[in-house]
């Protein structure tokens, strides 16, 4: 199984709503981009239009590896982009800035190439448990880049207070995988680490200016350096840590509930997701709705939720109280509770194709629509779970 061998392969459209203002100052406009992440868009246009970030607000973070649209508001002027892999159609104004609370669902159109018949014949048994069971709410691989790149949870960093790691980790670290600009740039401030009144030769070092500027006035001053990032983006590295206690903690969960016999294992970037393969009615009577995002706040309603979340804390060396990061109120831990489980509604399978890309295979088109957060590549891989093995092992699956 192949996923996003093309942009035009996953294809994300947002659903949403918000409240038209005349006079508003925010410039609402529907961003239509493919082969960037919301980050990047979000940086080329404030970089060519000379926005200020913080002015700009959208309703969440689009995957990079695919096309997508979404809402973005902008306070101040109108803009105009018409770019071949970016572009904003203008929807109208709004008093205030968009926020997740601006979305009402997601629709995915994925195309799932590299397929044999078998996998084909396979798909109406699994179209007919996700729509019984759902899928577990996971957090994909998606959320977790700073693995992939090889940086680990940048949060933990600071909850030790080791505040120059965790810069040189944003800053000076590129990754082996990356051959943008951007991986110029961290080679160089690698290269040159200390030299804050140089200037980085390579295009997109303006995006660290502050945290330079600040830095070559205040050298040694790492934390005040690390709060010069942008705060959206910091955010996430502390979302990101929640993201992957909440994974490990549901896994407990399941096993515990469920019953490690029931559940079936896929694996994702940070390690395995465990999903049940099927849930009488008792069992299901016992799953709680939600599981916790983990703060120092989280209050547990349920003996076996708390068991399963502070068994992962345990494993970490920490207690919630931990979940801090040192004289820094300005990074912290948010309570929250997110759904244990996402139904994706309106689910539709195309009529299995030749693959184009892939010389005697098939592809089908996968559609159907997702509340916000919730991840369309684990409804994919839930469906097709025995296509990620090795096809010499999938008889197993």
């Amino acid at each position: 199984m192949k996923l996003k061998q093309r942009p035009e392969d996953f294809q994300v459209t947002e659903s949403w709503r918000f409240d038209e203002d005349p006079r508003g100052r925010h410039h609402v406009y529907l961003m239509d981009k493919q082969k960037l992440s919301t980050f990047e868009a979000v940086d080329r246009i404030c970089s060519t239009f000379r926005i200020p970030r913080a002015a700009v607000s959208y309703c969440g973070l689009k995957d990079k590896q695919g096309r997508t649209t979404q809402l973005i508001a902008i306070e101040g002027g109108q803009i105009e982009v018409q770019d071949t892999d970016l572009r904003l159609k203008y929807m109208g104004r709004s008093a205030t800035p968009l926020s997740a609370e601006n979305t009402t669902s997601n629709r995915f159109a994925v195309t799932v190439r590299d397929l044999g018949e078998d996998d084909v014949a396979r798909l109406p048994g699994s179209i007919a448990e996700v729509r019984r069971l759902g899928v577990v709410n996971y957090f994909d691989s998606q959320r977790f880049g700073s693995l992939k790149h090889g940086q680990g949870f940048i949060v933990k960093e600071l909850m030790r207070g080791e505040f120059e790691t965790a810069l040189k980790n944003v800053l000076a670290r590129p990754s082996e995988l990356d051959r943008s600009d951007d991986a110029k740039v961290k080679t160089w401030w690698r290269d040159h680490w200390g030299e804050w009144a140089a200037r980085n030769p390579h295009p997109g070092a303006d995006r660290y200016t502050p945290v330079v500027r600040y830095l070559r006035d205040h050298p040694g001053d790492w934390r005040g350096a690390f709060l010069r990032t942008e705060p959206r983006w910091r955010a996430l590295q502390v979302f990101a840590y929640q993201s992957w206690l909440w994974n490990e903690g549901v896994k407990a969960y399941l096993r515990d509930v469920v019953g490690v016999q029931r559940l079936l294992s896929l694996r994702y970037q940070a390690g395995t997701l465990l999903f049940p393969r099927e849930l009488d009615p008792a069992t299901s009577k016992k799953l709680q709705e939600t599981f916790p995002l983990l703060a120092p706040k989280t209050r547990f309603a349920d003996a076996a939720v708390e068991k399963a979340a502070l068994s992962v804390l345990g494993r970490e060396d920490m207690g919630l109280a931990d979940l801090a990061v040192p004289g820094t109120p300005e990074i912290h831990f948010d309570p929250e509770e997110r759904p244990l489980f996402s139904v994706p509604g309106r689910l539709a399978v195309g009529e299995a194709k030749p693959d184009e890309l892939n010389r005697g295979r098939l592809r089908v088109n996968v559609a159907f629509t997702l509340p916000p957060g919730a991840y369309a590549t684990l409804v994919v891989k839930r469906l097709l779970r025995w296509a990620l093995a090795p096809r010499g092992a999938r008889a197993t699956q």
